[in-house]
């Protein structure tokens, strides 16, 4: 790579796959208790339900419902350097974990409570460098 070139850097890594060599879909990873079954995301090395160190990664679903939703209209004052109003909330996926994400590529006004989501990956924002910074979101399923 050349330098000054510009990269792209997961807002957290483990958070999630680029789906590469698979299909190219990106993919949550999570965390399955192999005691009593709990999923959880992010990844664990304790399970939140029994407390037993012996977990399982596992790659969540791509599609979910979405369970909550609120439209922001005010700029945090410190991490979020995205653009405002934005959308965020909770995703429910066929695992049962509920997923706190922030939602894209429609009106954040047209997000309702039971609309099917699809998981993508997009920048987030850049760092000081230029960098893109990328993270996980949700956006509605074409129907």
């Amino acid at each position: 790579m050349m330098a000054g070139a510009k990269k792209e850097i997961p807002l957290r890594e483990g958070l999630f796959t680029s789906g590469i060599p698979n299909d190219g879909s990106p993919q949550l990873v999570g965390t399955r208790c192999r005691s009593c079954g709990e999923v959880t995301f992010p990844k664990r090395k304790i399970c939140p339900n029994c407390h037993k160190q012996d977990p399982e990664e596992i790659s969540l679903s791509r599609y979910g419902k979405i369970y909550s939703v609120t439209v922001v209209t005010q700029r945090p004052p410190i991490y979020y350097k995205g653009p405002v109003p934005y959308a965020m909330g909770f995703v429910e996926l066929p695992e049962g974990v509920r997923i706190q994400t922030l939602f894209t590529g429609c009106d954040p006004d047209s997000l309702g409570i039971g609309m099917d989501v699809e998981l993508v990956v997009e920048k987030l924002c850049e760092d000081q460098e230029g960098h893109e910074i990328i993270t996980y979101k949700f956006r509605p399923v074409d129907v």
